[in-house]
């Protein structure tokens, strides 16, 4: 479960990361990175799992498996960082492996991004 502090809520968070942020996809999933610039606790993590993902069900279980994923990755994550996680409609499908192997890819891409953007690494 990933803690109170570290989640994302406001939608404008949500909108700055997503317009702002460095951008990386995968097959599963799409990352938006961005440098926070008031202090904080530590990362802020958002998930948008829309309806073209699958039911209900299916929504809640993939927007389950990226929220412990990302809970195993915070401690890699600046910590004035604002991310957020996009799934795409094959994580659907995807197992729990697969999302991890995406997730990481995407962390990696978005991150060189950010700190070739200038934004502080």
């Amino acid at each position: 479960m990933l803690p109170a502090a570290h989640r994302m809520r406001r939608s404008v968070d949500f909108e700055r990361t997503v317009r702002q942020g460095a951008r990386a996809g995968r097959n599963t999933l799409v990352v938006h990175l961005v440098t926070r610039t008031d202090p904080g606790p530590g990362p802020a993590v958002g998930f948008v799992v829309s309806k073209g993902v699958g039911n209900a069900v299916v929504r809640n279980r993939v927007k389950r498996r990226l929220r412990a994923l990302t809970h195993e990755r915070l401690g890699g994550l600046p910590a004035d960082a604002d991310l957020v996680v996009r799934a795409l409609a094959p994580a659907a499908d995807a197992d729990y492996a697969t999302l991890g192997q995406d997730l990481d890819g995407a962390l990696r891409t978005a991150g060189r991004r950010r700190s070739e953007r200038g934004d502080r690494p």
